[in-house]
């Protein structure tokens, strides 16, 4: 399963000079790649150095590289998943971590990204717990997948709406783009719902949902204006629920366990979630550690290729989308 063209993907990061070692045998050095960390190293994240966003391509021979739009690194440049770290606080639960590395058309190293999993604390230790290659590339993909909260309901083929919980393989789900299409597989994983895992609420009724929706921050909604209300050139848009936070309507429900689940069809589909239009999950290198080994030699020569991600409709320039009014926009441009 690949495709055609890059997908990408944004996610917050660190520059490694805004997390040094405070204590221990790289003392004063900024966070390294692999083979330089050393455990037991405790690290602090500067206060002067806040998260940027790392746009992640991925091509279909599962190479990444820097994305057009980043706001870290130079566009085009390769990245490498380098290693998954484990953080502890004296204060609270650990912290997973990603560390990724851009490298120059030389092959020399140009930058290194720490991209955490929860919440880092300005100017508190953190002690290197765990460094290691393995596992990596599942966390990426967990941390990628688009996914919905236990609770959601999905549209089947005969209009009934069902808990995705309790929906199995073979089971008949109404799309928008492709009529009644079988699913082929149902994930799910359990993740602490805080910092990149902490899901996204959508209130009843905010897009015309008829409840209330609670789905992974990159995972997004299909929008069909009636009149385009944002200037976008199109009627059908693609936005990820991380972008339509106002604080109101729709928020970051942070704290506790989340369990999240991943529906995946032959080809990448539009469904209906609590009524409204959000996408299925797009298949491709990054978010293939996420579908166990066995599944994805299974289906290999079964599924068809899941198109482009922005198949369906435009992924919307993010300057479009920078207005305090943009879901009450959105949702009277979908009705009149």
């Amino acid at each position: 399963m690949t495709v055609a063209r890059p997908a990408t993907r944004s996610i917050p990061a660190y520059p490694a000079d805004a997390f040094r070692v405070d204590v221990g045998a790289n003392m004063g050095d900024p966070l390294g790649v692999f083979e330089d960390l050393v455990l037991d190293d405790v690290y602090v994240l500067s206060a002067k150095k806040p998260a940027r966003r790392l746009s992640i391509s991925s091509q279909s021979d599962g190479e990444l590289s820097v994305g057009a739009d980043s706001e870290l690194g130079q566009a085009g440049a390769a990245l490498h998943l380098d290693a998954a770290l484990t953080l502890m606080t004296e204060t609270g639960p650990n912290i997973d971590a990603l560390v990724l590395v851009e490298v120059d058309t030389d092959g020399m190293i140009a930058g290194v990204y720490l991209v955490p999993l929860a919440p880092l604390v300005p100017e508190v230790g953190y002690t290197l717990l765990s460094a290691e290659r393995d596992g990596a590339r599942t966390r990426l993909a967990q941390m990628t997948a688009v996914s919905f909260a236990r609770g959601t309901h999905i549209t089947l083929s005969t209009g009934a709406q069902r808990p995705i919980e309790d929906l199995r393989p073979g089971d008949r789900i109404l799309t928008r783009d492709d009529g009644v299409q079988e699913l082929r597989w149902i994930g799910m994983t359990t993740s602490r719902a805080t910092g990149e895992m902490a899901p996204i609420l959508i209130r009843k009724g905010t897009l015309n949902n008829a409840r209330d929706l609670l789905v992974s921050p990159e995972h997004r909604l299909m929008v069909y204006q009636r009149r385009d209300a944002l200037g976008a050139g199109t009627p059908e848009l693609l936005i990820p629920a991380r972008h339509l936070v106002n604080g109101d309507s729709v928020v970051v429900q942070d704290g506790g366990l989340v369990d999240y689940f991943q529906l995946l069809f032959d080809r990448h589909h539009i469904v209906y979630a609590e009524g409204i239009a959000a996408e299925s999950l797009f298949l491709d290198p990054v978010t293939e550690p996420a579908l166990p080994p066995e599944l994805l030699e299974r289906i290999a020569g079964i599924a068809g290729p899941h198109q482009r991600r922005d198949s369906h409709g435009l992924d919307v320039p993010r300057p479009l989308l920078d207005r305090p009014d943009l879901v009450e926009l959105l949702k009277r441009a979908s009705l009149r």
